[in-house]
């Protein structure tokens, strides 16, 4: 099995008449993605490639029953795209969108778990997720992944997910789902949320985790690692030489005074029985070992 998506899932793309949705959600098709409309109001009834362009995420489901979107349009009108595709009734709802101000996601955030509790939020500020020869959504190059499982992997930072897919890739281990949740202080989606979703699949048999510096993502995952997860876990937290309050990256990767560090976070890893890495290609190496104990 696969997690949030897979080979059903029917996506719309928010903004294919543009430059960068354009590329990617070609790209995704191409992949093998059912990308069955497009959105964009000023542009209801053209297509692209043969893909209809609707005037709102309604009318996109109402005509393709469309169970994801892909939003990629600029971060002034994301939030809004967002929105729109909670309201649509879509269920899963992928943002790639940086740039977007974190009281913007705060107010996205809050606005899902009270008005569409149902709708899943992935990112913004993330690659996406790609369940290996099913589905993907976002930027990752399926090129990297290798399908069959029976790794899951959930990951803050995009270039780290990249890797990680490659360097198992390159070990003949099979990736059932990675989720990009993106590093940006206000995710849609948790590491806490896909820790769970991978222990309820019986496909996931092992979970690599992948950190940065900053906040407490990691050390709330560490908690629900110890107390809920039985599988075995493979991590890694990036931002070991960071300096104190210097943001690194994403805007939620910045250390305050003694909180977010990447030392705290590895040893919260290491003390809830996960493998924590030093370096990626090491936990690419640690994952390898788990998978031939399997």
């Amino acid at each position: 099995m696969s997690i949030f998506v897979d080979e059903s899932t029917k996506v719309i793309v928010h903004g294919l008449t543009g430059g960068q949705a354009r590329f990617h959600g070609l790209r995704n098709r191409d992949y093998g993605t059912k990308v069955v409309a497009g959105v964009n109001p000023a542009k209801g009834g053209q297509d692209v490639e043969g893909i209809p362009i609707f005037a709102s995420a309604a009318e996109a489901r109402a005509a393709t029953g469309a169970t994801a979107s892909f939003v990629a349009v600029p971060a002034k009108v994301a939030p809004a795209s967002i929105i729109e595709a909670a309201e649509a009734g879509v269920p899963v709802i992928v943002c790639i969108t940086e740039g977007i101000p974190a009281q913007d996601e705060a107010r996205v955030y809050n606005q899902l778990k009270r008005d569409h509790p149902a709708a899943r939020l992935i990112g913004p500020n993330c690659p996406g997720i790609i369940s290996p020869g099913r589905c993907n959504i976002g930027i990752t190059a399926g090129e990297v992944a290798l399908p069959g499982g029976p790794v899951g992997i959930v990951s803050r930072s995009g270039t780290l997910t990249y890797q990680a897919l490659y360097e198992l890739k390159e070990m003949g281990i099979g990736v059932t789902t990675c989720v990009g949740i993106g590093g940006d202080p206000v995710p849609g989606t948790s590491f806490v949320d896909c820790l769970a979703a991978f222990q309820a699949d019986p496909e996931t048999r092992a979970i690599m985790l992948i950190g940065e510096i900053g906040g407490t993502d990691e050390e709330n995952a560490a908690e629900y690692i110890a107390s809920e997860v039985s599988k075995p876990v493979v991590a890694y937290v990036a931002g070991v030489t960071a300096p104190p309050g210097r943001r690194m990256g994403h805007a939620g990767a910045i250390i305050s005074g003694n909180k977010g560090t990447a030392q705290a976070k590895m040893e919260a890893l290491a003390s809830a029985g996960a493998k924590v890495a030093q370096n990626p290609t090491e936990a690419g190496q640690l994952m390898a070992d788990v998978v031939r104990s399997l």
